[in-house]
């Protein structure tokens, strides 16, 4: 190693999008390499809207590895993170940088890291954050210790941190194929299509709630593949043959066929945590509200107009095939859903140019929308329920952020800002 020993701090910064798959991935057939009994397929999100920012960086004066995640000190015992560092620490290469900073390939061994990760979007609340998470530290502890592998190696490196989070690797449509090797290396994941393949989709969340969820994914999968005889069925005779039928839709853009396997495939996901002994409950009176008002739309226009698809939590996440559905979608959202505090400037994040398109500009326009048709019950509305919504499209993979300004370490003293 070069440069004055103990005295430099080298740093890289990444940011990773998060991911919402709509043939859902449910049940480990290995838990410790976290290798799934299915299949799956998701789609990336827009970064700017919902992905994870992590900063790594490396020091001979660092006397340990350490991480904090949203400002908050966390510990690095856990076998996931161990099982990242150690796959990464494993490819890493020679790297020398323009300050002189030269590390050997052998002394990757013998440095420890200071990690900071920032997620844009709530934690452990059903949104993925996980996926972000762990896709963003592996691909940054790459960039820092010039990993040379492709991003199908890299995905299963991520996928041993959070399984799903082998899919934030790419952009676009992501398939996790579940692979049949028992060590793990053929489960990777691969793009089906990138971001731009079919840029009309508008997807908008409503955030039905941003605490951390009751029952974790991880215990939740496991008590489901014990007890639930609806997750083997659905893993060896559903699943196989729905992901044949949703990449031909996405390759064809047909979103008819798009939008029924993606709702019929979170309804049995749900299913199958009903089915589990003791039931698990991620969605609440307010998702089934949602769902509800979608059915309902898509029934009376007799052909899809929105899917819906819900993870592991009562957040609804809704797909619209364009951005005049999308603005309709958001009507009457609004009119169920209505803003607790009557400010729309925190209500809706990302594009909100999807309000201009809804006619709505103020907490009046809100007011003075028209109960949605579908709706038996017109003056029923549910003020607050749903904390906010994020308008957001289809996103790329993960990122170098080359802004020294955005990173979360101080690269003098190598901690994070403000610590």
């Amino acid at each position: 190693m070069a440069a004055e020993e103990g005295q430099w701090v080298l740093m890289a910064t990444g940011r990773s999008p998060t991911n919402i798959a709509v043939i859902k991935y449910w049940g480990k057939r290995d838990e410790a390499l976290i290798l799934p009994v299915n299949d799956s397929i998701s789609v990336t999100l827009d970064p700017d809207h919902l992905s994870a920012t992590t900063t790594v960086a490396v020091s001979p004066s660092f006397p340990s590895d350490r991480m904090w995640l949203n400002g908050q000190e966390i510990s690095l015992s856990g076998g996931r993170f161990q099982s990242c560092l150690r796959e990464i620490r494993k490819r890493a290469q020679d790297v020398e940088d323009e300050k002189g900073i030269r590390i050997k390939k052998e002394d990757w061994e013998k440095l420890h890291v200071h990690i900071a990760s920032y997620n844009n979007f709530p934690t452990a609340a059903g949104l993925a954050s996980s996926a972000a998470g762990f896709a963003c530290l592996v691909f940054t502890l790459g960039k820092l210790m010039n990993v040379k592998e492709d991003y199908g190696e890299l995905s299963s490196i991520a996928r041993q941190g959070s399984g799903s989070a082998c899919r934030s690797i790419y952009g676009g449509f992501v398939k996790w194929c579940m692979g049949k090797n028992d060590d793990g290396s053929d489960s990777i994941a691969v793009q089906l299509a990138d971001e731009t393949h079919w840029n009309d989709l508008v997807i908008i969340i409503a955030v039905v709630s941003s605490k951390q969820k009751e029952t974790s994914s991880t215990s939740g999968m496991r008590d489901s593949v014990e007890t639930s005889p609806l997750l083997q069925y659905r893993a060896q005779t559903v699943v196989p043959n729905r992901v044949l039928k949703m990449e031909e839709a996405i390759k064809s853009h047909n979103f008819e066929s798009f939008a029924k396997l993606t709702c019929a495939d979170s309804n049995q996901f749900h299913a199958v945590c009903l089915d589990t002994s003791p039931p698990i409950f991620y969605m609440n009176d307010t998702s089934h509200r949602i769902i509800s008002l979608v059915e309902k739309w898509n029934h009376s226009e007799g052909t899809p107009q929105v899917a819906y698809t819900f993870d592991a939590g009562p957040n609804a996440v809704l797909i619209a095939p364009n951005r005049k559905n999308a603005a309709l979608l958001l009507k009457k959202l609004l009119y169920c859903f209505p803003p607790q505090d009557n400010d729309l400037s925190s209500y809706m994040v990302g594009d909100k140019s999807i309000l201009s398109d809804a006619g709505v500009k103020s907490i009046e326009d809100v007011e003075a929308l028209p109960a949605p048709a579908e709706m038996k019950t017109p003056s029923q509305q549910f003020k607050g329920d749903v904390s906010y919504f994020i308008c957001s499209r289809l996103g790329a993979g993960p990122k170098v952020v080359t802004d020294e300004s955005l990173a979360l370490i101080d690269s003098f003293t190598g901690l994070p800002k403000g610590v």
